[in-house]
């Protein structure tokens, strides 16, 4: 094909129909429900030009796409389920300030396909999982997909914005569509019901809204690079070698800095990458066997500041990563 030319375009479906045809792959048995499937699935929305913004809305993007089939005894406990999952994320990230949306049919609106009594069942469920949350939730009318209500948990961001992350939605209308079933305990065909979950929603999404909250400055245990180590000068540098070993040998992420940069010019260069920890090593240090400590959140470093053993460093960094520690949660 010469450059510039074009095959042509096709249509991709959701994750959705993949998993359905999983799952129909084979007989499946009461005793085999509920099967949960799920992966990283790439999506793609044509957006318009206007419409697009850094990692927040893009035109392909990656789902943490899972799709769980079960009977209809079990869909509130999966439902809940599905909901605990989502708190769980957001509650380790520190992304505490978020609302719940219970999105539900417009009876005027001709979009939602279905049985009017199916629709009532899986709006009960989804209703009665949301009271289990423990946190307010409204009732919106029209935020249903077409084939059935969902529940959204909407994230707002450090400057006030609404982002819709991790959502959980039950299906009564594709396992009708692609006629799934499974051997009841009568031996009888049943229809299962399909909840669709996504923890994250979109990962490019959830990116760009967790840079956003914590301002670049991820705690510790998130940080892409948790410690910095910069050595003085090219006296130093085979211990700087030494304490970056040390620390990726205990699991920690740690980079050096070696350039032929001035002290002072590293320090800068790691503060604005917001590494959490800035570790400096001299002849001093080298002879010792210690380091000198700079957190990049100063206010709230606890006891690792200043002048320390390089054992010392390793392990007080590990324990707080371990226990997740972040000085501003």
């Amino acid at each position: 094909m010469e450059a510039g030319e074009v095959d042509g375009y096709l249509l991709k479906p959701m994750n959705c129909p993949m998993h359905i045809r999983i799952f129909a792959s084979e007989q499946r048995s009461y005793r085999d429900m509920p099967v949960r499937l799920a992966e990283f699935g790439t999506v793609y929305r044509w957006e318009k030009s206007g419409e697009l913004g850094g990692l927040t809305r893009v035109r392909g993007f990656t789902q943490d796409d899972a799709h769980l089939f079960c009977t209809e005894e079990q869909v509130a406990a999966e439902v809940q389920g599905c909901l605990e999952l989502v708190k769980i994320v957001l509650r380790t990230l520190g992304m505490n300030d978020y609302r719940v949306r219970v999105g539900l049919r417009d009876p005027d609106s001709a979009k939602y396909v279905g049985d009017p009594a199916q629709w009532d069942r899986a709006e009960a469920a989804c209703k009665d999982a949301a009271r289990t949350l423990g946190v307010p939730f409204t009732e919106e009318a029209g935020e249903a997909a077409f084939y059935g209500p969902k529940i959204d948990f909407v994230v707002k961001d450090v400057i006030g914005r609404e982002w819709q992350l991790g959502t959980v939605q039950v299906d009564y209308q594709l396992p009708q569509r692609f006629d799934l079933s499974y051997v009841g305990p009568d031996n009888k065909p049943h229809r299962p019901v399909m909840i669709h979950r996504a923890p994250f929603g979109s990962m490019e999404r959830f990116i760009g809204v967790l840079t956003e909250h914590f301002a670049g400055a991820f705690p510790l245990w998130l940080a892409p690079v948790q410690a910095a180590v910069l050595n003085v000068s090219e006296k130093s540098e085979a211990y700087a070698r030494d304490v970056t070993a040390a620390c990726k040998a205990a699991g920690l992420r740690a980079e050096a800095d070696l350039s032929g940069d001035k002290i002072g010019a590293k320090v800068r260069t790691a503060l604005m990458a917001k590494v959490p920890f800035l570790v400096t090593v001299g002849e001093r240090e080298a002879a010792e066997g210690t380091v000198s400590v700079r957190p990049y959140h100063d206010a709230a470093a606890d006891t690792l500041r200043g002048g320390m053993a390089l054992d010392a460093l390793v392990a007080g960094l590990k324990a707080k990563a371990d226990a997740r520690w972040h000085p501003v949660a």
